[in-house]
């Protein structure tokens, strides 16, 4: 049967048409930009970063989507051979009362392994993940500053940056509560201290060669270190 539109009786007023709509730049605590959030469906990736709202426009191919899908490549790789470690894509985390980043990629070890970020019962995460990708466009971009600041004061321990207009990756490393920016080795290539065996060629993956960063990590999963994590991982410990 076919149903006229028109005819359609008036859908009664639901609780959240009174919620207002999320603004760029409005000023919320956490708990007000989820319900906000959770009004809005078709909104796909917001974020709450030191109390200021961010709404993410249309995403370019170029500038976001192809290097999204090469680092989320990465990092899945290393979760697939390595037990008690999670990974999640867009996944929004409950930092603080202030925050709920919805980082492009993370990584974070289970708690029953000593890791400090867990999935509450709503699927959220909650607390600091070990390590957090971001594509940015340039340094330019909040991911480099009040975000940094954000992950820094909650005890996110790697904090990798691709600036994609840049032509840079940046990784830092928490110590003693300050970021500092990860060396790569002689050889070209940065080594998670957090995560052994989670290896990144930049230079392949600034050029749009995943082969090659594939080739890079699975020289790391296949390395002397990555083979005692795991053995550590699997007693259940990480001491």
């Amino acid at each position: 049967m076919t149903v006229n539109i028109a005819q359609r009786p008036a859908r009664a007023p639901q609780p959240s048409d009174l919620l207002p709509l999320l603004e760029n730049g409005d000023r919320l605590t956490r708990e007000e930009f989820e319900r906000r959030y959770d009004a809005m469906p078709d909104l796909k990736k917001a974020e709450l970063i030191e109390g200021v709202v961010y709404t993410i426009p249309r995403v370019r191919t170029d500038h976001h989507g192809q290097p999204h899908a090469d680092v989320v490549g990465w990092l899945g790789r290393y979760r697939a051979r390595t037990p008690g470690v999670h990974a999640s894509d867009n996944g929004s985390v409950r930092l603080d009362t202030d925050n709920m980043p919805q980082p492009d990629a993370q990584l974070f070890l289970d708690t029953s392994v000593g890791g400090q970020a867990s999935v509450g019962d709503d699927g959220y995460v909650e607390g600091a993940p070990e390590l957090i990708v971001e594509v940015a466009a340039s340094s330019a971009s909040y991911d480099l500053h009040d975000k940094l600041n954000a992950y820094r004061r909650n005890g996110v321990q790697e904090y990798v940056v691709w600036r994609v207009r840049d032509g840079a990756v940046d990784w830092f490393r928490l110590r003693e509560g300050r970021y500092e920016r990860l060396e790569p080795g002689e050889d070209g290539v940065y080594r998670s201290e957090v995560f052994p065996g989670l290896w990144l060629d930049p230079n392949a993956l600034l050029a749009g060669d995943p082969a090659r960063v594939h080739q890079v990590l699975n020289e790391g999963l296949d390395s002397p270190e990555h083979i005692a994590f795991v053995e550590r991982l699997s007693a259940g410990h990480l001491l």
